[in-house]
């Protein structure tokens, strides 16, 4: 598996855990707003972190990290992913998958073999901005929405979030969101910020006011909403 980046702590990103953060390369999307450009559209170009310095961390930390948040880019695209895991496992970590649930069937084996303890899968917009939300032209929305069902269905503990930016979302958007996603567990929602490694141009964020009435949106068929700034 190949690490491009290594976050030796975290309090935030795996809910209740003190974890740690794998970033993979590359990614099936090309969401506008995505914070990790280079990662995303030129992997080869950002440093490796070798197996033994991840696995040699680990090890050393076992016992204070309790978690791995495994994230990207988007960790589902690489064939040795479930592997790699397993390995992290092996270690004693509880293991949270960060996907945006474009391959279900990677999701679901990493899910069934007891792989992933955790799953955060982004939402990307509602269905009919999907593509124009995740870059991609000829987008198969089926997909996504299979992998939104199987972690309703409640086979692991999961969260869903979304990235709100004031040019691609607005209050019909969220009400879709919250039909599709009625009863879901959890709920983040983001707000957009320039980075200045993102891929798009001229975005911005959405108001304070913005996202406190989208969060009342969705809090009218789900029953954990919140906002989680980055």
């Amino acid at each position: 598996m190949i690490i491009h980046g290594l976050q030796k702590m975290t309090l935030v990103d795996y809910p209740g855990k003190v974890a740690a953060i794998l970033f993979t390369g590359a990614c099936n999307f090309r969401c506008p707003f995505c914070q990790n450009a280079a990662l995303v559209l030129d992997p080869a170009s950002e440093p490796v972190i070798p197996d033994e310095e991840i696995f040699g961390y680990l090890e050393k930390r076992r016992g204070m990290l309790e978690g791995v948040v495994v994230t990207g880019g988007e960790p589902t695209i690489h064939s040795d992913l479930i592997p790699f895991m397993a390995r992290i496992k092996d270690l004693g970590y509880s293991v949270k998958l960060d996907t945006n649930g474009y391959r279900p069937d990677i999701l679901r084996t990493a899910v069934e073999g007891g792989y992933a303890n955790y799953v955060a899968m982004d939402i990307k917009n509602s269905i009919g901005k999907y593509a124009l939300t995740a870059g991609i032209p000829h987008l198969y929305t089926s997909l996504v929405e299979e992998s939104i069902s199987y972690l309703m269905e409640g086979h692991v503990p999961y969260e869903f979030r979304t990235t709100v930016v004031h040019e691609l979302h607005d209050d019909k958007d969220f009400e879709e969101i919250g039909r599709m996603c009625a009863g879901c567990r959890r709920y983040y929602l983001q707000t957009f910020s320039d980075s200045g490694d993102i891929i798009g141009k001229g975005l911005t964020a959405p108001s304070p006011e913005d996202m406190e009435r989208y969060i009342g949106i969705l809090s009218k068929t789900i029953g954990n909403v919140s906002l989680r700034d980055r």
